[in-house]
């Protein structure tokens, strides 16, 4: 099976049915569960191509990561002092956002957010060291 693809069909509903099932078992508790959902793809793929603490680096970075991965057509964000506001546009897991909407679940993780996240920590650890 080496180098085939999964479908994004299968990969959304296997993500779709963990996360219902995790919100089954938890409920709104989930939210604090899954913020490092994509730390191995994060070390893995994005750390080594950050170059420096800037958010405007670690930003460009992870968006264009995400776009040469085929994961969202784009990423843009925005910085107003402590708060970081991302928008993504064209992500592979709306679907499974659509889905968890129409069972009544507001959807509670975000991979490209956590990847954003896991990013500025890193840095900002890296700068405690």
């Amino acid at each position: 099976m080496s180098g085939e693809r999964v479908s994004r069909e299968y990969a959304n509903s296997i993500l779709f049915d963990l996360q219902k099932a995790f919100w089954d078992e938890r409920g709104k508790g989930a939210r604090f569960r899954v913020t490092n959902v994509g730390r191995a793809y994060f070390k893995d793929k994005c750390l080594p191509q950050i170059k420096n603490d800037a958010l405007e680096e670690i930003a460009g970075t992870i968006g264009r990561i995400l776009q040469e991965e085929g994961i969202v057509d784009q990423v843009f964000h925005e910085q107003d002092e402590q708060l970081l506001r991302l928008r993504v546009q064209g992500c592979m897991h709306h679907s499974v956002e659509m889905k968890m909407l129409a069972y009544g679940v507001e959807p509670f993780t975000c991979i490209p957010a956590n990847l954003m996240a896991l990013a500025i920590e890193e840095q900002h650890q890296q700068r405690d060291v």
